[in-house]
């Protein structure tokens, strides 16, 4: 079997999303979770956030209803854009939203992938830990 892939955790804190994440897909992946990482002071958090961004294979970036911005998320899907992440985005806000998703939409579009519910976008990134496997050609 080959690595696990590592994932970023990108996306607000209201909610403990992360570990809805970690615990459905956990044996099959390394997590970087900005949640737990305890910094308080915005320079030592964006150094690590940024580390992180950099050493990840996808960064899974969750938009929840209750983000009240997004600024991270975006910062952090345009980084991994330019590493040439794979960028999976789950998007709630913007389907009760619409002039959110007005602003929103550049981060949509520079996504590998969008989903407008936490389990849609669980389930897809679960694939990923997936193809870590060996699978048979006759299968395709």
């Amino acid at each position: 079997m080959g690595q696990q892939p590592k994932v970023f955790l990108s996306g607000g804190f209201r909610s403990n999303w992360q570990k809805t994440v970690i615990e459905q897909l956990g044996d099959g992946f390394i997590f970087f979770n900005p949640r737990e990482h305890g910094l308080d002071n915005p320079v030592d958090y964006t150094t690590w956030d940024i580390h992180f961004v950099k050493e990840c294979d996808i960064l899974f970036a969750y938009m929840e209803k209750s983000n009240p911005s997004g600024y991270g998320l975006a910062f952090e899907a345009g980084l991994a854009l330019g590493l040439n992440k794979t960028i999976i985005l789950v998007d709630e806000r913007s389907v009760s939203e619409p002039s959110f998703a007005n602003y929103f939409n550049i981060v949509r579009y520079a996504s590998n992938s969008h989903f407008s519910s936490l389990e849609a976008g669980i389930n897809f990134l679960q694939r990923f830990a997936t193809a870590n496997k060996t699978i048979p050609l006759d299968r395709y």
